[in-house]
C-alpha cells in the first residue's frame, strides 16, 4: 500500500521516556516529508504543548497538521489556520466541576493561551500534565467563573481508582452531551460529544482528498484506539496498553526503541 500520511500520538509514541524525539526518528520524519508524505501530530495535549514538536519537525514547511485536545481542534501548520474546532457546551462546565469536587484528591484543569488552569487541588498528575506540556500551573479560586472563553476540553487528574468511580457517574449524567474517557489511568478527558482522534482525522482527510486507507496511525493510549481502528494501518507501540494492542493491525517496537523509525522503515520507505 502506498501510504501518504503518518499520524502520530506524542507521549509514549513519538517521544521516548525523556519526552524527546531521537535523532534517527527525527531524521527519518524529515526525509519522508521531503518525499511528499504528510505528518500529523495527534494528541490530547493543548496546542501549546504540541507546537514545539511541530516546529522541530518543520511541519509548517512540509504542510503538516496538528490535532490538539484529542481532535477537538485541527490546525494547519503552514498557515496557522484552524480548520476544525469544537468546544464544550458552556452549561456543562459547572455541573462537571460540582460533581468532581466531591471526590477526594482530584483536580480539574483546562488551558488558556499560556497556562494550565487548576480548579481544585494541584496533585502529582496535574504536575505531570504541566511537565508534559511545558506549561505553568495557575491555581484558580473560582474555576467556573474564570472560564469566560471557549473550552475545548476539561481534564480531571487523580488516583486511577478514584477516577474509575467518577467516570460512570459523569457518563450517565452527560451521555448525550459529552465524550468521556481515560487517556491514561490518571487522566479523565471531558470532550465535546463525538470528538475523538478518528472523527477529526476523517474531517481532515475529506478536506485534502485522501482516504483512511492511505493513512498510518500510531499510538499507545486508550485515546488512540479510535484512530488505530480507523486507519488503513493501525499501529500500536510495544509499550501500549493491552487493549490498544488488541485494536492494532501491527505492533512496532517501543517508544524507547525507536518504534516510529521501525514503522517508517517497514512501511514508508522503498
Amino acid at each position: 500500500m502506498n501510504y501518504q500520511m503518518l499520524v502520530l500520538d506524542l507521549d509514549g509514541t513519538l517521544t521516548n521516556s525523556k519526552k524527546e524525539i531521537t535523532k534517527p526518528t527525527y531524521k527519518a520524519l524529515i526525509e519522508i516529508q521531503e518525499a511528499g508524505k504528510k505528518v500529523v501530530l495527534a494528541s490530547g495535549r493543548p496546542i501549546n504543548g504540541i507546537v514545539p514538536l511541530a516546529e522541530k519537525l518543520e511541519l509548517a514547511r512540509f504542510g503538516g497538521y496538528m490535532l490538539s485536545f484529542n481532535g477537538a481542534r485541527i490546525t494547519q501548520c503552514s498557515t496557522g489556520s484552524i480548520i476544525y474546532n469544537r468546544v464544550l457546551p458552556a452549561e456543562v462546565i459547572e455541573p462537571v466541576y460540582e460533581i468532581t469536587k466531591n471526590y477526594p484528591g482530584l483536580d480539574i484543569l483546562t488551558y488558556d493561551q499560556n497556562n494550565i488552569l487548576s480548579g481544585l487541588t494541584v496533585n502529582e498528575y496535574t504536575e505531570k500534565e504541566s511537565y508534559i506540556n511545558k506549561m505553568e500551573i495557575v491555581p484558580v479560586k473560582d474555576f467556573v467563573s474564570r472560564l469566560t472563553f471557549p473550552v475545548n476540553k476539561l481534564l480531571i487528574t487523580g488516583d486511577p481508582s478514584v477516577l474509575e468511580e467518577l467516570m460512570p457517574v459523569l457518563k450517565k449524567k452527560f451521555r448525550k452531551l459529552l465524550n468521556i474517557y481515560r487517556s491514561e489511568p490518571f487522566f479523565l478527558e471531558i470532550m465535546p460529544q463525538n470528538i475523538d482522534k478518528a472523527n477529526s482525522l476523517q474531517k481532515l482527510l475529506n478536506s485534502i482528498g485522501l482516504t483512511a486507507d492511505s493513512m498510518i496511525c500510531c499510538g499507545d493510549g486508550f485515546n488512540d484506539i479510535s484512530m488505530i481502528e480507523y486507519a488503513g494501518l493501525g499501529v500500536a507501540m510495544e509499550n501500549a496498553q493491552p487493549l490498544v494492542k488488541e485494536s492494532a493491525d501491527y505492533i512496532t517496537k517501543s517508544n524507547d526503541d525507536d518504534g516510529i523509525l521501525h514503522v517508517i522503515n517497514t512501511f514508508l520507505r522503498s
